[in-house]
């Protein structure tokens, strides 16, 4: 896996932190102080630039509003997430829509299907938040790389092979509520990424799909295990 310059670190679960060569920071799926698997040390956010959510879950977006207000980063989102957003007080909202890309700093964003549910937890009331969706970011060096969210494995990740040619994919393994190595390992068939990094897994119990069972599952792909606040350069 060559990075080219951009920096990838796993914050637990599906949260990720990428800075890119010109030295901006990319969070995506902000939930990092009340994540169990986020390390000690990565709790308190220093930096963000952009914040890409996938979807209105606690687990998913858990942070957002507080690290928003703190950093003042450029959020993006489904609309229905955007809008609950700017309710909370986060200023800076870059609503976009499936098939939709955006030039955000220095990354093209481009905002793809996901194959699950979306409702935000607020207060006693679960409220209507768009659909789940997934990313395909573009660096500046030309490395592209696709973050799937929680979703269950769909043909059309074909079209998003065959449109945006990610060579490195986020997917989530953990089983119940997404995708277990099965059909993670159906959607690399599909993607034809060169590397895939293993999310949403372990985090609680009934997670239980594993990184060695999406390996055994694939050829020709690598199965990059990362440890939570592991850096990858």
């Amino acid at each position: 896996m060559n990075l080219r310059g951009i920096k990838l670190t796993w914050l637990g679960h599906a949260t990720f932190r990428a800075e890119t060569p010109g030295g901006k920071t990319i969070l995506i799926d902000p939930w990092v102080m009340g994540n169990p698997k986020c390390p000690e040390g990565e709790k308190k956010v220093k930096k963000v630039d952009v914040m890409l959510c996938t979807h209105g879950h606690f687990d998913h977006i858990g942070d957002a509003v507080e690290i928003a207000k703190q950093h003042n980063p450029k959020v993006v989102g489904i609309p229905e997430l955007c809008g609950w957003l700017q309710t909370k007080g986060v200023r800076q909202t870059a609503e976009m829509n499936k098939g939709g890309t955006q030039a955000i700093e220095d990354i093209q964003v481009t905002m793809v299907h996901a194959d699950h549910s979306c409702g935000i937890t607020d207060g006693d009331q679960v409220i209507y938040g768009g659909e789940a969706c997934g990313y395909v970011i573009e660096f500046t060096n030309g490395v592209k790389i696709y973050h799937a969210g929680d979703t269950n494995v769909f043909g059309d990740m074909q079209i998003i092979r065959e449109l945006y040619a990610p060579s490195i994919v986020m997917l989530p393994i953990g089983d119940h509520y997404t995708m277990s190595p099965r059909e993670a390992a159906y959607a690399c068939k599909l993607l034809q990424p060169q590397t895939a990094i293993p999310m949403h897994f372990g985090t609680f119990p009934v997670l239980k799909g594993r990184p060695s069972d999406l390996q055994k599952l694939v050829a020709n792909v690598e199965v990059r295990e990362m440890v939570p606040g592991e850096t990858i350069a």
